[in-house]
């Protein structure tokens, strides 16, 4: 990544997570903007934050973006319903660098009830390790991107 600032969204779940990630991103060099609520505060559901923040990785804002929820599925869901954007859960590094390399997710989820602090941060590391390799993948990312402009329904 050439700009070093991210997106780092959560919900009431994954607080402590956040935190945790956040700390961690900071001591990597990483200008990290918080999205959703900090400790003890409530009010705001996964897909309000998982929305502004996929809105910021749309229009550019950012290159890429964290989303923490319980599971981290909620936020993977309601972050792709922003055009131009592929969000991808990982609770694994292999999952995740995937999603970058095959899938050019700009998004990851994770889940702060499934995966610990230390899994976490090595799964967030290695998705930013990861570039998109296009190759084999480009066609089907592409179509990715034409869903983005339809109402496709698979059945």
């Amino acid at each position: 990544m050439s700009d070093k600032s991210i997106a780092l969204g959560n919900d009431d779940a994954a607080v402590a997570l956040r935190e945790v990630l956040a700390e961690h991103l900071t001591a990597r060099g990483f200008r990290v903007d918080l999205y959703g609520p900090a400790a003890g505060a409530t009010g705001e559901d996964y897909p309000d934050v998982a929305v502004q923040v996929a809105n910021r990785v749309a229009d550019g804002t950012y290159d890429r973006a964290v989303l923490l929820c319980g599971t981290g599925i909620g936020m993977a869901i309601a972050a792709n319903k922003v055009p131009g954007v592929r969000a991808a859960q990982a609770a694994d590094t292999y999952s995740a660098e995937r999603a970058r390399k095959s899938n050019d997710a700009q998004v990851l989820t994770i889940g702060a009830r499934t995966v610990g602090p230390e899994l976490a941060r090595t799964i967030v590391d290695a998705w930013l390790a990861s570039e998109y390799e296009g190759g084999r993948s480009a066609p089907k990312v592409a179509k990715l991107v034409a869903l983005d402009g339809t109402r496709a329904v698979a059945r």
